[in-house]
């Protein structure tokens, strides 16, 4: 491994990503490991990286499956890293992929490499369904009765209520502090800055509509998908959540789901997408990247995370980025802002609470209320996704942020070389 030089720049070369496509579509059938496998395999042939010179593989994943525990190994080996290449998954709820990126830079700036894969990835198709503890045990019990009689009786103590499973995506997406989803951590902030919910729909609408104006851009950061299929295989190789035909009239015709009270303004079509998808970055120290002859999108200048309200998770990305202003960031300075979108009431409080960040700087390609949140995934496409905007543009500096279940928020400083 190679030590850091006092003050040498921590870069993203390169980046890819899956399509990132509504859960039960287009990449329900293949698990969280292969998704990020894929994205994996097609940075590595893009970058023609040799995987032996990689110190580390990061991947950020939140409904890690049972099957792949240490998700980011079984990516890691399955896409032809060597064995003796270490790898970690972490978790940090909606900013897992932040998390993967910022853990490489904390390493790169303790000198404990300069190679690193990383990256998020999410199946919310694959998210299982879980039975409460006491039709758990009655299953055990079943399971290990040896005799006929055993097996009966077991079988008499069970109720039909034992057969209704919770979805682990309504567990995932409650607080457990607050005891509330996060749509209804939305409306709360809807109801607190007075956002109507018209204002959310002119927004939602506004995300579909950039993402189409966007296609062929967003086509730059895509890699084909591979899935099995009986007859062979299918290749997906756009995103399937940007809606041709939403409207204004389509979107005001949905009905609030979180808040059916008759006072509720949060509904599908202004909240993010339940997506599946995978994203793969390179971060290396700016001497290894000029060793190896690669040009890197830009470089991660400074980050933050901060801790705020979980009723009010939707307001983390303020926090985070208050903090990165005490370290000399000026959002006026910068010429591109990314913030997920995890519901448009929620962007929109964090708008009133920034007043220097307009619209025509902020998610210039969409977000994820068109585009789609496979958790794990998301905060690695924010930072990919803006430097190549950034490099499109001919501009310098650059802003990631999030919002993160349980109270968090977490914001990039990025710039471009």
């Amino acid at each position: 491994m190679t030590s850091l030089q006092n003050g040498e720049a921590v870069v993203i070369v390169d980046g890819v990503r899956t399509p990132f496509c509504k859960a039960g579509t287009s990449l329900a059938s293949l698990a969280a490991d292969e998704l990020g496998r894929q994205a994996v395999n097609a940075l590595l042939a893009k970058t023609a990286l040799d995987p032996g010179l990689i110190d580390e593989v990061i991947f950020g994943c939140v409904s890690q499956p049972a099957e792949s525990t240490n998700i980011a190994r079984v990516i890691a080996l399955r896409a032809g890293v060597p064995e003796r290449v270490p790898a970690l998954t972490v978790s940090r709820n909606c900013a897992s992929g932040f998390e993967a990126i910022t853990e490489a830079y904390t390493r790169i700036r303790a000198g404990r490499g300069s190679v690193f894969l990383v990256g998020g990835t999410e199946s919310m198709s694959q998210v299982p369904f879980y039975f409460r503890r006491d039709a758990a045990a009655k299953f055990n019990a079943l399971a290990r009765s040896k005799s006929l009689v055993q097996r009966l009786s077991a079988l008499e103590a069970f109720r039909p209520s034992d057969f209704k499973p919770t979805p682990g995506l309504k567990l995932g997406l409650t607080d457990p502090v607050s005891g509330l989803n996060m749509g209804a951590t939305a409306e709360i902030l809807a109801r607190e800055f007075d956002i109507t919910r018209e204002a959310q729909d002119a927004f939602a609408l506004r995300s579909h509509q950039r993402a189409l104006a966007g296609r062929e851009r967003l086509a730059a950061e895509i890699c084909p998908v591979f899935v099995p299929t009986p007859g062979g295989s299918k290749t997906i190789v756009e995103d399937n959540g940007p809606r041709e035909n939403q409207t204004t009239t389509a979107l005001a015709g949905l009905k609030p789901v979180f808040d059916r009270s008759g006072f509720g303004t949060v509904t599908a079509g202004n909240s993010s997408q339940i997506s599946d998808g995978a994203v793969a970055l390179l971060v290396m120290t700016q001497q290894r990247a000029d060793e190896l002859g690669l040009t890197p999108l830009g470089r991660l200048v400074d980050f933050a995370y901060a801790g705020c309200d979980p009723k009010r998770m939707g307001l983390g990305p303020v926090p985070a980025i208050r903090a990165l202003e005490t370290r000399g960031f000026s959002l006026a300075d910068t010429d591109l802002v990314e913030i997920n979108e995890a519901f448009a009431a929620q962007v929109l409080a964090v708008l009133e609470q920034l007043r220097e960040v307009d619209e025509g700087r902020l998610n210039v390609n969409g977000g994820a209320i068109a585009l789609g949140h496979p958790v794990g995934a998301t905060g690695a496409r924010l930072v990919l996704t803006v430097l190549l905007e950034l490099r499109r543009r001919g501009g310098r500096q650059a802003l990631a942020a999030l919002c993160v279940g349980g109270g968090q928020g977490g914001a990039l400083r990025l710039e471009r070389i």
